[in-house]
């Protein structure tokens, strides 16, 4: 690794502590957010605009979207013609960001986390040239899950992926394909994909072949034998377990305890276009957020995240995991109150960690979907709003907001260690990656 990539990517936290609540994330708020109108929009009443157009993908850790519609958290803020609009992939999601509702599109999503840097980045945008986007929240934390075949029942697989390396060889040595499905190039379900294969020496990019399938196609695919896994969120891995087609080796919270999922994110323009309106819709998604975290309301959450206008698929698909109950099926134990139950709000769940922003961007550059010479500190700088979440956090009355803007040093399953001041050491540790 040149020193130069080591530069670029050790620069956003050295003063990581800097950024404190109240008075003092208002002291590190660079000069151009400090003049914009989205810093000084909580002193003004009302949004500019009752409308908003946001796009979702049919999982579970859209919740917070659908619970802010259904219980009336936007229109308690004002954002009364909000649409909630289901997107049938993530590329699809990336297009009509692009587009911006002016044009037909949305104006934001329920969204991968590294999507939003991805898109302003302009590395998977149609014509390079990028659509600024801003990170507002995360939307939870955990959840996701990777799924394998029935054929590999005997297996049993688990957090090592080893054993699934041999019954790959066997497989292609029979002159079968082996696929490894996620769900859009460079985001969460891809990155979990690959660090599982690779912490067990298989390498994504030459051992398996890893296709793109949309989150609701995952079941249906594994069916008719497109792919040997999958790693996507809920229902469909349970789906997948409840109809005997496949198993879960895995929750993504056993690869990374706690681990950073989806965001909620806003064309930038939108953003600095609405600033008030933007902070309206952040904190009616915090509110449900709130909502969603409460175990005595996850029976009416599965409910409405089942229902047709939604994700479209049965309560019994949904709710045991929302509580936390894991049946990963091939007769592997069932684990009651898993510690990696899906979190809307404990554990800082909600707030747009930029340490976790770094990590994303790293993992990125590992697999060549973002360049070496990505200058991580300027991008994260560009897209990540976190001084946003803490204006919303503290008009909310929330008290309990994290200290710092990163979360400290990472400890993967398989022993790697993430150091947002060391991003660079990290990269260096992993042996298995597509970048020079």
């Amino acid at each position: 690794m040149s020193d130069d990539v080591k530069t670029m990517l050790t620069g956003p936290f050295r003063r990581r502590d800097v950024l404190r609540a109240g008075a003092g994330a208002a002291a590190t708020m660079i000069a151009a957010r400090a003049l914009s109108p989205s810093g000084v929009f909580a002193q003004e009443a009302g949004p500019e605009t009752p409308k908003a157009k946001l796009g979702y993908i049919a999982l579970t850790d859209a919740g917070p979207l659908f619970v802010a519609k259904e219980k009336g958290f936007f229109d308690k803020y004002g954002m009364t013609e909000v649409e909630i609009s289901k997107q049938s992939s993530w590329g699809t999601t990336r297009d009509n960001i692009v587009l911006g509702s002016g044009g037909g599109g949305i104006d934001g999503a329920h969204i991968l986390t590294p999507m939003p840097y991805l898109i302003t980045s302009g590395a998977v945008t149609q014509s390079k040239a990028g659509t600024p986007m801003s990170i507002l929240a995360r939307l939870n934390v955990s959840g996701q899950c990777i799924s394998v075949g029935q054929e590999y029942a005997d297996l049993k697989l688990g957090v090592d992926s080893k054993p699934f390396k041999e019954a790959l060889e066997k497989k292609k040595a029979s002159g079968k394909d082996v696929k490894a499905a996620v769900t859009f190039p460079g985001g969460t379900h891809d990155l979990w994909m690959r660090y599982w294969l690779a912490a067990g020496g298989i390498d994504p990019n030459k051992d398996i072949q890893t296709i793109v399938v949309p989150p609701p196609q995952m079941v249906a695919n594994m069916k008719v034998g497109t792919m040997d896994t999958f790693c996507v969120c809920e229902p469909w891995n349970e789906q997948l377990k409840n109809q005997k087609i496949g198993y879960t080796a895995l929750t993504t919270g056993e690869l990374w305890d706690k681990h950073p999922e989806k965001a909620f994110a806003l064309r930038t323009d939108w953003v600095e276009a609405n600033p008030k309106a933007a902070k309206a819709l952040l904190m009616a998604i915090m509110e449900a957020q709130q909502w969603c975290e409460k175990m005595e309301n996850k029976e009416e959450l599965a409910t409405i995240c089942a229902k047709r206008n939604w994700i479209g698929a049965p309560v019994s698909d949904i709710v045991a995991r929302m509580k936390g109950t894991f049946d990963y099926g091939a007769g592997k134990p069932v684990v009651e109150n898993s510690p990696h139950i899906m979190h809307f709000w404990d554990d800082h769940a909600s707030y747009p960690y930029r340490s976790h922003d770094l990590w994303f961007i790293t993992e990125d550059m590992r697999w060549g979907y973002l360049p070496e010479s990505t200058d991580a500190k300027v991008l994260i700088d560009k897209v990540n709003r976190e001084d946003l979440w803490r204006e919303a956090a503290k008009s909310l009355g929330v008290t309990d907001i994290p200290t710092s803007t990163s979360r400290g040093v990472e400890k993967m399953f398989d022993g790697k260690v993430f150091d947002p001041e060391k991003p660079g050491d990290y990269l260096a540790s992993l042996q298995i990656k597509r970048m020079a």
